[in-house]
Protein backbone atom coordinates (compact mmCIF):
# COMPACT_ATOMS: atom_id res chain seq x y z
CA UNK A 1 0.00 0.00 0.00
CA UNK A 2 1.13 3.52 -0.37
CA UNK A 3 1.33 5.83 1.99
CA UNK A 4 1.16 10.06 2.39
CA UNK A 5 2.74 10.55 5.74
CA UNK A 6 2.68 14.39 6.59
CA UNK A 7 4.72 14.91 9.83
CA UNK A 8 7.47 18.02 10.77
CA UNK A 9 9.39 16.55 13.91
CA UNK A 10 12.21 14.90 11.81
CA UNK A 11 12.72 12.27 14.51
CA UNK A 12 9.82 11.21 14.57
CA UNK A 13 9.09 10.71 10.87
CA UNK A 14 12.56 8.90 10.15
CA UNK A 15 11.54 6.21 12.62
CA UNK A 16 8.23 5.89 11.47
CA UNK A 17 9.00 5.67 7.57
CA UNK A 18 11.72 2.95 8.05
CA UNK A 19 9.31 1.02 10.31
CA UNK A 20 6.40 1.33 7.46
CA UNK A 21 9.23 0.61 5.04
CA UNK A 22 10.39 -2.09 6.37
CA UNK A 23 6.56 -3.66 6.75
CA UNK A 24 6.16 -3.30 2.95
CA UNK A 25 4.72 0.24 2.33
CA UNK A 26 5.30 2.39 -0.08
CA UNK A 27 5.65 6.19 1.93
CA UNK A 28 5.71 9.38 0.44
CA UNK A 29 6.62 11.91 3.09
CA UNK A 30 5.97 15.45 3.51
CA UNK A 31 7.09 18.03 6.29
CA UNK A 32 4.66 20.32 6.12
CA UNK A 33 1.06 20.80 5.40
CA UNK A 34 0.64 23.29 2.20
CA UNK A 35 3.25 20.32 0.49
CA UNK A 36 1.36 17.32 2.26
CA UNK A 37 -2.32 18.74 1.06
CA UNK A 38 -0.75 19.08 -2.34
CA UNK A 39 0.88 15.83 -2.29
CA UNK A 40 -2.67 14.51 -1.57
CA UNK A 41 -4.78 16.21 -3.88
CA UNK A 42 -2.76 15.51 -7.30
CA UNK A 43 -1.30 11.72 -6.32
CA UNK A 44 -3.02 8.32 -5.26
CA UNK A 45 -2.62 7.25 -1.77
CA UNK A 46 -3.87 3.78 -0.07
CA UNK A 47 -3.94 6.03 3.17
CA UNK A 48 -3.14 9.20 4.59
CA UNK A 49 -1.49 9.59 8.07
CA UNK A 50 -1.38 13.18 9.37
CA UNK A 51 -0.29 14.99 12.04
CA UNK A 52 -2.13 17.74 13.48
CA UNK A 53 0.21 20.32 14.55
CA UNK A 54 2.02 20.50 11.23
CA UNK A 55 3.50 23.60 10.14
CA UNK A 56 1.41 25.63 7.31
CA UNK A 57 -1.51 24.40 6.40
CA UNK A 58 -2.37 21.92 9.83
CA UNK A 59 -3.81 18.71 9.93
CA UNK A 60 -7.53 20.02 10.37
CA UNK A 61 -7.48 22.30 7.97
CA UNK A 62 -5.79 19.59 5.31
CA UNK A 63 -8.68 16.64 5.97
CA UNK A 64 -11.72 19.72 6.19
CA UNK A 65 -10.04 20.90 2.63
CA UNK A 66 -9.41 17.21 0.91
CA UNK A 67 -13.20 16.01 1.97
CA UNK A 68 -14.48 19.17 0.34
CA UNK A 69 -12.55 18.15 -2.48
CA UNK A 70 -14.26 14.66 -2.47
CA UNK A 71 -11.36 13.12 -1.58
CA UNK A 72 -11.91 9.75 0.33
CA UNK A 73 -8.59 8.63 0.85
CA UNK A 74 -8.33 6.95 4.78
CA UNK A 75 -6.81 9.03 6.92
CA UNK A 76 -5.25 8.54 10.48
CA UNK A 77 -5.10 11.43 12.51
CA UNK A 78 -1.34 11.88 14.45
CA UNK A 79 -2.45 13.79 17.85
CA UNK A 80 -1.01 14.80 21.18
CA UNK A 81 -2.31 12.60 23.95
CA UNK A 82 -4.61 14.76 25.65
CA UNK A 83 -5.79 16.66 22.99
CA UNK A 84 -9.45 15.30 22.96
CA UNK A 85 -10.79 18.44 21.21
CA UNK A 86 -8.38 18.21 18.13
CA UNK A 87 -9.83 14.31 17.91
CA UNK A 88 -13.22 15.40 18.14
CA UNK A 89 -12.78 17.71 15.46
CA UNK A 90 -11.01 15.44 13.33
CA UNK A 91 -13.12 12.60 13.53
CA UNK A 92 -16.17 14.89 13.10
CA UNK A 93 -14.82 16.57 9.69
CA UNK A 94 -14.29 13.25 8.12
CA UNK A 95 -10.79 11.05 10.05
CA UNK A 96 -11.44 7.58 9.91
CA UNK A 97 -9.29 7.18 13.01
CA UNK A 98 -6.74 8.38 15.29
CA UNK A 99 -3.34 8.08 17.12
CA UNK A 100 -1.95 9.21 20.07
CA UNK A 101 1.61 10.41 20.45
CA UNK A 102 3.82 8.94 21.62
CA UNK A 103 3.15 5.27 19.56
CA UNK A 104 4.84 2.16 18.09
CA UNK A 105 5.00 1.71 14.64
CA UNK A 106 3.63 -1.78 14.97
CA UNK A 107 0.46 0.30 16.34
CA UNK A 108 0.13 2.42 13.02
CA UNK A 109 0.47 -0.40 10.97
CA UNK A 110 -2.48 -2.43 12.62
CA UNK A 111 -4.30 0.82 12.45
CA UNK A 112 -3.48 1.52 8.25
CA UNK A 113 -4.70 -2.21 7.84
CA UNK A 114 -8.32 -1.76 9.53
CA UNK A 115 -8.77 1.49 7.98
CA UNK A 116 -8.18 0.44 4.36
CA UNK A 117 -10.21 -2.76 5.40
CA UNK A 118 -13.04 -0.62 6.69
CA UNK A 119 -13.10 1.15 3.71
CA UNK A 120 -12.32 -0.79 0.62
CA UNK A 121 -13.79 -4.01 2.40
CA UNK A 122 -12.53 -7.59 2.77
CA UNK A 123 -13.21 -8.74 -1.62
CA UNK A 124 -10.54 -5.24 -2.66
CA UNK A 125 -8.16 -6.62 -0.17
CA UNK A 126 -7.94 -10.04 -2.03
CA UNK A 127 -6.63 -9.89 -5.99
CA UNK A 128 -7.25 -12.97 -8.00
CA UNK A 129 -6.27 -12.65 -11.63
CA UNK A 130 -5.79 -16.35 -12.70
CA UNK A 131 -3.42 -18.20 -12.36
CA UNK A 132 -2.58 -15.82 -9.12
CA UNK A 133 -4.12 -14.95 -5.91
CA UNK A 134 -2.58 -12.20 -3.63
CA UNK A 135 -4.01 -10.91 0.13
CA UNK A 136 -2.72 -7.61 0.46
CA UNK A 137 -3.23 -7.75 4.05
CA UNK A 138 -1.50 -11.04 5.04
CA UNK A 139 0.85 -10.50 2.09
CA UNK A 140 0.49 -13.97 0.70
CA UNK A 141 0.61 -14.71 -2.98
CA UNK A 142 -0.51 -18.44 -4.64
CA UNK A 143 -0.39 -19.80 -8.05
CA UNK A 144 -2.82 -22.25 -8.47
CA UNK A 145 -2.70 -22.73 -4.74
CA UNK A 146 0.68 -23.32 -4.23
CA UNK A 147 2.67 -20.49 -2.31
CA UNK A 148 5.11 -18.29 -3.66
CA UNK A 149 7.79 -16.89 -1.32
CA UNK A 150 8.13 -13.29 -2.41
CA UNK A 151 10.35 -10.49 -0.87
CA UNK A 152 8.48 -7.30 -0.09
CA UNK A 153 9.62 -5.21 -3.18
CA UNK A 154 8.35 -8.45 -5.75
CA UNK A 155 4.73 -8.17 -4.07
CA UNK A 156 4.05 -4.29 -3.85
CA UNK A 157 5.36 -4.22 -7.77
CA UNK A 158 3.00 -8.12 -8.30
CA UNK A 159 0.09 -5.83 -6.85
CA UNK A 160 0.85 -3.10 -8.21
CA UNK A 161 0.28 -4.60 -11.82
CA UNK A 162 -2.41 -7.11 -10.61
CA UNK A 163 -4.73 -4.08 -9.80
CA UNK A 164 -5.08 -3.36 -13.64
CA UNK A 165 -5.14 -6.17 -15.66
CA UNK A 166 -4.09 -5.54 -18.88
CA UNK A 167 -2.61 -1.94 -18.54
CA UNK A 168 0.37 -1.31 -19.12
CA UNK A 169 2.57 0.66 -16.87
CA UNK A 170 5.20 3.51 -17.79
CA UNK A 171 8.66 2.10 -16.17
CA UNK A 172 8.27 5.97 -14.40
CA UNK A 173 4.95 5.10 -13.11
CA UNK A 174 5.71 1.76 -11.62
CA UNK A 175 9.22 3.37 -10.18
CA UNK A 176 7.27 6.58 -8.62
CA UNK A 177 4.28 3.83 -7.14
CA UNK A 178 6.67 0.92 -6.04
CA UNK A 179 10.27 2.13 -4.99
CA UNK A 180 9.54 5.72 -4.90
CA UNK A 181 11.09 9.19 -6.59
CA UNK A 182 14.60 8.44 -5.92
CA UNK A 183 15.31 6.30 -8.63
CA UNK A 184 16.61 7.25 -12.52
CA UNK A 185 14.06 5.67 -14.94
CA UNK A 186 16.83 4.11 -16.95
CA UNK A 187 17.61 1.84 -14.07
CA UNK A 188 17.00 -1.39 -14.22
CA UNK A 189 15.62 -1.99 -11.49
CA UNK A 190 12.33 -2.76 -12.93
CA UNK A 191 13.54 -5.44 -14.87
CA UNK A 192 15.67 -7.61 -12.52
CA UNK A 193 12.19 -7.56 -10.18
CA UNK A 194 10.19 -8.71 -13.17
CA UNK A 195 12.49 -11.11 -14.06
CA UNK A 196 12.88 -12.55 -10.12
CA UNK A 197 8.79 -12.88 -9.61
CA UNK A 198 8.63 -14.72 -13.14
CA UNK A 199 11.12 -17.11 -12.10
CA UNK A 200 9.27 -17.77 -9.05
CA UNK A 201 5.93 -18.09 -10.93
CA UNK A 202 7.40 -20.85 -13.12
CA UNK A 203 8.84 -22.39 -10.83
CA UNK A 204 5.82 -23.62 -9.57
CA UNK A 205 4.04 -24.42 -12.71
CA UNK A 206 2.73 -21.52 -13.48
CA UNK A 207 2.93 -19.65 -17.21
CA UNK A 208 3.67 -16.16 -18.05
CA UNK A 209 1.20 -13.32 -16.72
CA UNK A 210 4.05 -10.49 -16.82
CA UNK A 211 4.33 -9.29 -19.74
CA UNK A 212 6.94 -6.40 -20.93
CA UNK A 213 5.33 -3.69 -24.02
CA UNK A 214 8.60 -2.24 -25.81
CA UNK A 215 9.63 1.14 -25.00
CA UNK A 216 6.41 1.49 -22.94
CA UNK A 217 6.59 -0.84 -19.70
CA UNK A 218 5.06 -3.40 -17.70
CA UNK A 219 1.18 -4.73 -17.90
CA UNK A 220 -0.26 -7.83 -15.86
CA UNK A 221 -1.71 -10.45 -19.17
CA UNK A 222 -5.41 -9.72 -18.38
CA UNK A 223 -7.12 -13.03 -16.97
CA UNK A 224 -7.57 -16.13 -18.43
CA UNK A 225 -9.83 -19.30 -17.94
CA UNK A 226 -8.52 -21.97 -16.25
Amino acid sequence: MKVLYIEDEEKIANFVCIGLKEQGFVVDYCNNGNDGYTHALELEFDVIVLDIMVPGKDGLAILKGLRKEGNTTPIILLTARNELDDRLSGLNLGADDYIAKPFFVEELVARIHAVVRRVSGDRQNILVVYPLKLDRLTREVTCKQVAIELTSREFNLLEYLMRSPGRVFTRTQILEHVWGYDFNPNTNLIDVCIQRIRKKIEKVGGEECLESVRGVGYRFRKPQNP
